[in-house]
Parts: C-alpha cells; structure tokens; sequence
C-alpha cells in the first residue's frame, strides 16, 4: 500500500510539472525608454524668418509603451503593442525651429518567439509587428503672426525588436530591448525608367520616418 502510494505521488508530481510549466498563458509588459526619431525631407521653402527649411522631423524624446500578448505555445506569442513617443515636431534647414509639442503613437499586432522555456529565469526574445503610425495634430503660429494648422496622419508601419526578459520570480520579471519602427511617408519621384514592353513610367523614391527606441520595464505573467 505504501509502495502504490509513492508511485501514485511521483506519478501525479510528474505530470503536474509540465502543467505547470505551462501554466503562463498570457503576459503584460509596461515599459519606458527613449526614441531617436528621425523625418523626411521635402522642397526647401523660405520662411517668414528669412530660414530656408527642406525637413521636418520629430525630436528625440522619452516614450512608454503596453504589450498584451497570448502564449499558445511555451516559445510562440501574439499579441498587441501601443507605444506613444512624447515628442515635438521640428522643421530643419538653415535652423532648427521647434513647431508644436506632437505625440506620435504606434499601435502594432506582432508575432514574438521567447528563446528558453517557462522555468529559465533569462528569456532572450525578437519581435515583429504589422500596423499603424499616428502623428497628432500640431497648431503653431508664423512669423507674421498667423495661427496655423497641422492635421494628424495615420501611416502603415512594421516594427522590428528584439530583448531579453529576466524572472527572478515565475509571474513578475524584468525587460530591456531595442525596436526599430520605420513608417512609410511618401515618395518623391526619382527619374523615369523605360522597358520595351511596358513603356516609361516614373520611379519613385520611398521616404521612411523612423524610431529607434532603447527601453526597460516590468513584465507580468499570467
């Protein structure tokens, strides 16, 4: 009777610890950080201040960003990302004139794959996501004291990243990573090119506004 009894409670431990491992079937993240942004540039235009200006970009700035993902495996992950950049926006040229204060947000479904399994208190991860970029409205008044304004747009963006995420305890850990969102703008007409089949036709050149964000956080598993 002894005897059944352990073979029955190693049995049960036995099968309880991949249960356990996989237990975590959902995890938040917050995190806070920095952004190197940069624009795109365009015809020079001379301003009432005299300045010739041929680019507009958002300023480097501090951002915070929430994920919301779904393991449906102990490695895979899907999920939901929404970043703000706490940014301004800057025109560039002969000087550098700060226009309005503009939040630029990102909001990105993405695919992940954490290196390790559920147990390993260090979990090294990259990331991919499809999505949109969001630059709010800026209001600003001109040389000649006239109120003018920019209306936000929203562009298609990709975001690429990559990190490693520390456990020190099963459901609350540490991040830190590196993302790269770059989001398509325009594209300025670069020549033309001609084919014998197709005839001529003009070859644009694509310009990308693009973040560079370095940041930390706190993770939670579920």
């Amino acid at each position: 009777m002894v005897r059944r009894t352990a073979w029955i409670l190693v049995l049960t431990i036995a099968l309880a610890v991949p249960a356990f491992a996989q237990e975590h079937k959902a995890e938040v993240t917050v995190n806070f950080g920095w952004v190197f942004s940069d624009g795109v540039t365009g015809d020079a235009i001379i301003a009432g201040d005299g300045n010739t200006y041929n680019e507009i970009t958002p300023k480097d700035a501090q951002a915070f960003s929430f994920t919301f993902g779904v393991l449906p495996t102990e490695n895979t992950e899907v999920g939901f990302l929404w970043g703000r950049q706490m940014s301004e926006l800057e025109a560039k040229g002969t000087a550098t004139r700060t226009v309005d204060i503009m939040a630029v947000d990102n909001y990105h479904a993405y695919f992940a794959y954490n290196f390790g399994t559920f147990d390993v208190p260090v979990r090294p991860n990259v990331l991919f996501g499809l999505g949109a970029t969001h630059y709010n409205g800026v209001g600003f008044t001109t040389a000649a004291g006239e109120q003018r304004d920019i209306p936000g747009q929203t562009k298609f963006s990709t975001t690429l990243g990559a990190g490693v995420k520390v456990y020190p305890s099963p459901n609350v850990g540490v991040r830190f990573g590196a993302r790269w969102t770059p989001t398509y703008i325009k594209s300025d007409a670069a020549g033309w090119w001609c084919d014998p089949w197709w005839g001529c036709y003009v070859v644009g050149d694509a310009q990308y506004s693009n973040q560079f964000e370095l940041s930390g956080g706190v993770a939670f598993r579920f």
